[in-house]
């Protein structure tokens, strides 16, 4: 939810910044970020924590900075 976004950013350890878009519903938004695959088992817990839902993980190919 919107009103979760900032608890929900500042969780997470963006290689950046995280992507944030809106959805179909408005009070709703998709974050996106690449993150250490290390750092997962510890995020997911602390991300839930701050209000996320339907947390999505997938492998990464390459990053080309």
């Amino acid at each position: 939810r919107k009103t979760d976004l900032k608890k929900v950013i500042a969780a997470l350890p963006a290689l950046k910044k995280p992507t944030i878009s809106g959805l179909s519903q408005d009070n709703w938004c998709a974050v996106e970020t690449i993150i250490d695959e290390k750092v997962v088992r510890i995020l997911i817990p602390k991300l839930k924590n701050a209000g996320a839902e339907g947390i999505i993980e997938y492998p990464l190919n390459k990053v080309i900075y």
